[in-house]
């Protein structure tokens, strides 16, 4: 049985570091700002607006929690109601976006839908509108939409949509580093597509870019921001092995860390197959003793 106890350890852990060199050869990795520059396309060759837009990773800074804005039923809030427990997933959306908000809610929802993590109880989630002109009804609309695709138990307690004051807008956009721009000709707002996750006490944890995210990049996110609180010993041990890499808001895997921990369990198989043998040789050599003809001992 211990035979195959080793090579099981080393080829377990061959094929994750394969799976996620072949992942990251195949995705590629989107630009800090959300915009992909093409090879060999310089900037000025970029539109206006998508050169003003991006996000700034503020890590480890304090959004204004004092912020005061409505939720989906226009009830006055400060953005820390929802903050002090729970690491929060934040999002910001335009509601009446005709195409890259929504796809990001529903990137969002889709990764959601596959953590085992619970609304509510692991974590919050936060959508805040940064065109002012949408209301109260424009942020129930979009909720009773996406609550219907995300229908773990819990989650429209835990799932927040706000509008706010331009002043409110702005305040919490530049602590967050989300950069965007109004595109006159097109009657758009321009603006880069990720969502933040934030620790319990509403500081800026990790950024995840793009308009799909990774169920385990957000979850090791969560884990990470809540401090160990959110998720089982197990996240811990693929925390030691992946590291968040800030330029691309993904978690990639650390192959040092992965040898070393393939090195600690192949010294610990050999200890327990050594173990095991010199028990085993221990009782061969008693059971051959007690069958030995006493006379035959005493000569």
């Amino acid at each position: 049985m211990m035979r195959g106890t080793l090579p099981a350890v080393v080829v377990a852990l061959m094929m994750a570091l394969g799976a996620s060199l072949s992942a990251q050869k195949m995705t590629g990795s989107p630009a800090a700002a959300g915009y992909r520059q093409e090879p060999g396309q310089t900037s000025a060759s970029i539109p206006a607006p998508l050169r003003e837009i991006g996000f700034d990773q503020n890590l480890d800074q304090r959004i204004p929690l004092d912020t005061i804005f409505k939720d989906e039923s226009g009830r006055a809030v400060r953005l820390g109601d929802y903050f002090g427990q729970r690491p929060v997933v934040m999002l910001f959306a335009y509601y009446d976006c005709p195409m890259l908000c929504t796809q990001v809610i529903s990137g969002l929802a889709s990764a959601l839908n596959i953590l085992s993590l619970q609304p509510g109880r692991d974590f919050e989630i936060v959508t805040v509108s940064f065109d002012p002109r949408d209301t109260p009804a424009n942020a129930a609309s979009k909720k009773a939409h996406f609550i219907e695709r995300y229908q773990h138990p819990g989650a429209a307690e835990a799932w927040h949509f706000l509008t706010g004051n331009e002043a409110s807008i702005r305040t919490l956009t530049k602590a967050a580093g989300f950069r965007y721009v109004w595109d006159a000709p097109t009657n758009q707002f321009a603006h880069p597509s990720g969502v933040i996750v934030l620790t319990p006490d509403g500081r800026l944890a990790r950024y995840l870019f793009g308009i799909e995210y990774g169920p385990r990049d957000l979850r090791f996110a969560l884990v990470e921001a809540s401090e160990g609180k959110v998720g089982n010993p197990a996240d811990a041990l693929l925390l030691y092995c992946y590291h968040y890499d800030p330029m691309t808001g993904r978690y990639g895997l650390v192959i040092m860390r992965v040898l070393r921990l393939a090195g600690i369990a192949t010294v610990f198989a050999l200890g327990a197959f050594i173990t095991i043998m010199v028990r085993r040789e221990k009782r061969a050599l008693n059971t051959a003793h007690g069958t030995l003809d006493p006379a035959e001992g005493q000569r």
